[in-house]
């Protein structure tokens, strides 16, 4: 006799990182929550996962997910849990983004030795991160304000990139908020970074919730987790990053957030950089409208900036990355 569907538990698909299992076990309880129906974790190994070389050799774009997808089309899970910086633009068909829920801090933070400040950093600082958005901020901001530092590529999950700092061999990293705090060790860090200072990925702090596009009956009750404003918010910068060509690993830093005046909300601002990974050149630009209340209005809104940032040269500074 087959299990009743009702009670069937849902197959929920995950990276096995610590930091990805933390995020999929809070989904989990959510989805659980909202369906009555028990909530299993499948664990999904992706190609970003098992290679050791940089992401911007191994071309970043959906490394993290690929996999994860295949076992949703496949039937093998029945929704999957992303971070959404780690998803590409670019929707399947097969699959439907059921929910987007309401974001984490969304800054990069600094954990670096003797509890030491970003602009405290002694001369010739070595700060190790694996993302070319922060060498380019990050070296940006050292040269206009006089700081010497050394950004250095590295790989690993937060065990291993803390362990250099601990290790001496490095004088910080640069992590997400977000994910420091999904897993409890956000008291570990010695300074968050404002993001006047270095503008995150698009979509960090936020987590993708995604099922097959025929599962009507899921994709409702995965609905119900929806942050509408985290949305409008993340569909901003995603349609920047699209509109500009760009990569998950390219030197994108984007954060659309809502300019309220007292109690009343007014608009969203947008903001948008690239630059070279040795801080050189960077474009950044920035542009308000109308609080978005469509998919379409909030995507116009991400296309309009990246228009902007092309005719100031952003398409070069993203190719001299490879160079």
């Amino acid at each position: 006799m087959t299990e009743p569907h009702a009670t069937r538990a849902l197959r929920l698909g995950t990276r096995r990182s610590k930091l990805a299992m933390a995020q999929s076990g809070l989904v989990a309880e959510a989805v659980s929550q909202v369906t009555g129906r028990p909530v299993e974790l499948v664990e999904i190994t992706t190609y970003g996962d098992v290679s050791r070389a940089h992401l911007a050799q191994i071309g970043g774009t959906g490394v993290f997910v690929t996999a994860l997808r295949d076992a949703l089309v496949r039937g093998e899970v029945d929704f999957a849990v992303h971070s959404l910086k780690d998803l590409p633009t670019a929707q399947p068909e097969e699959l439907v983004l059921a929910a987007v829920p309401e974001r984490e801090d969304p800054r990069d933070v600094i954990v670096a030795r003797d509890a030491l400040k970003f602009t405290d950093l002694p001369r010739g600082a070595r700060i190790g991160t694996g993302s070319p958005r922060r060498m380019a901020q990050l070296n940006a901001y050292a040269r206009s304000h006089g700081l010497d530092i050394e950004t250095v590529p590295i790989r690993g999950n937060v065990d291993t990139r803390i362990g250099y700092v601990r290790d001496g061999e490095l004088d910080a990293v640069v992590l997400a908020a977000a994910g420091l705090n999904r897993i409890g060790r956000i008291d570990e860090v010695t300074d968050f970074l404002s993001v006047d200072t270095v503008l995150p990925a698009p979509g960090q702090g936020a987590l993708a919730i995604e099922c097959a596009a025929d599962n009507a009956e899921l994709i409702a009750a995965l609905a119900e987790l929806d942050d509408p404003v985290t949305r409008a918010a993340v569909t901003a910068e995603r349609s920047l990053l699209a509109a500009l060509e760009a990569g998950c690993s390219a030197p994108v830093g984007a954060l659309a957030d809502l300019v309220a005046d007292g109690q009343i909300v007014k608009e969203m601002r947008l903001r948008g950089v690239v630059g070279t990974t040795d801080g050189t050149r960077v474009v950044q630009l920035s542009t308000t409208g109308p609080v978005p209340d469509t998919h379409d209005g909030a995507g116009a809104l991400g296309r309009a900036l990246a228009d902007e940032m092309l005719a100031q040269g952003a398409a070069g500074l993203m190719g001299e990355r490879a160079h």
